[in-house]
């Protein structure tokens, strides 16, 4: 008959039925039919196998929620102080912020409500946090924090510093106060100021390339005692440089790096100690002088260089003759001695002849080639 409305309920279906717009009652998996003359029953299928209910007429059924419903729906009513998970079959699927009112249906779907709260720490716990990542949502309501090996996290809420954090992974709540994280270096860092313009005591400009290495020992004063401790160390280390440089000539500053190396190391250590960076060591790499002054330091060493060579050209030829002066005297004593001159004075003449004729045997030669007067 034509007064007689059939509906059918499939199996991952609900039914919702109103008379009138009201709500009379749920339909499971099933056929059914109604007298309806007046065309005042209306159905509505919902599909169950996505647990959040998906009517607009959610309030109004989690207001009228009565032994009908409560059964078949599931209330997810958020305080302003708790952060719900949401678990399906056990599993974690979904976050409600806080102060968050929805309705599950929990008829094919196992679904549970577990409640954080905020109050104490809004750190996410880790086994949420692995879940939430595995359903690559955690970015999107959490603050991921990954503090590497020899370095600390410093954690701010609402702009205040209220934890510090060791070496790991960490991921915190974003909601209803701003978090904010940063990563502090603890490792041994290099710092290089490079191409300074400065002037000696007497006056001579030249540039200088500077390097530092430091290591932060405290990270909270390091970030609370100074806005960036790496520009206000660089700073100090200019200040230190320029007036190391300043109070030494240009021969003292070539002569002695050592000694500027350790006034600078000197002035930037007391001025970074409060900041809990700790400078470890500072070194001058260059020191580049102008055309001009290099032209005229290249012409006092080569003539430094030269005086020195002439002195060591004399005092060689004092010795050679010396020597010879020595030599002299021991053949004067000595007619052996005398005798081996002369063979060695035959040999070396043999050496550079090419036919030799004697008369009279070698002593006869020996008498002809050399003759010593008595």
């Amino acid at each position: 008959m034509f007064w007689i409305k059939q509906i059918v309920v499939g199996d991952g279906e609900r039914g919702l039925l109103y008379r009138n717009r009201r709500l009379q009652r749920v339909l499971a998996p099933g056929l059914y039919r109604c007298f309806d003359p007046l065309n005042r029953v209306a159905v509505v299928l919902h599909n169950v196998a996505r647990a959040e209910y998906a009517g607009s007429d959610a309030e109004v059924l989690m207001a009228g929620m009565d032994t009908r419903l409560a059964p078949r729906f599931l209330i997810a009513d958020v305080g302003v102080d708790q952060v719900g998970l949401v678990l399906k079959n056990g599993k974690l699927e979904d976050v409600l912020a806080p102060g968050t009112r929805k309705l599950y249906w929990k008829e094919l779907v196992p679904v549970e409500l577990r409640l954080v709260p905020l109050a104490g720490t809004l750190e996410v716990p880790a086994d949420v946090a692995n879940r939430l990542r595995q359903l690559g949502v955690l970015s999107k309501i959490a603050l991921v924090v990954e503090v590497p090996a020899e370095s600390a996290g410093l954690l701010f809420l609402d702009g205040k510093l209220v934890r510090t954090l060791a070496p790991g992974s960490y991921a915190f709540w974003q909601f209803r106060k701003n978090v904010a994280a940063e990563v502090i270096e603890l490792r041994v860092q290099s710092l290089e100021v490079s191409g300074q313009e400065l002037l000696t005591r007497d006056k001579v400009s030249l540039r200088v390339n500077l390097a530092a290495s430091l290591r932060v020992t405290d990270p909270v004063a390091a970030r609370t005692k100074v806005a960036k401790y790496g520009d206000y160390i660089y700073r100090e280390l200019q200040y230190g440089l320029r007036k190391a440089v300043s109070s030494k000539t240009l021969d003292e500053l070539l002569g002695d790096k050592a000694s500027l190396d350790a006034d600078i190391f000197a002035y930037v250590y007391s001025r970074v100690a409060e900041l809990g960076v700790e400078v470890l060591g500072v070194g001058i790499k260059d020191v580049i002088l102008p055309g001009e002054m290099k032209d005229i330091l290249n012409s006092v060493v080569q003539a430094e260089k030269a005086a020195q060579a002439n002195v060591i050209r004399r005092r060689e030829e004092a010795n050679a003759t010396r020597s010879l002066l020595n030599t002299a005297r021991l053949i004067e004593e000595s007619p052996v001695l005398m005798r081996l001159k002369e063979l060695e004075a035959l040999e070396k003449v043999t050496e550079k002849i090419d036919k030799l004729t004697v008369f009279g045997g070698l002593d006869g030669v020996l008498k002809q080639l050399v003759t010593l007067k008595e």
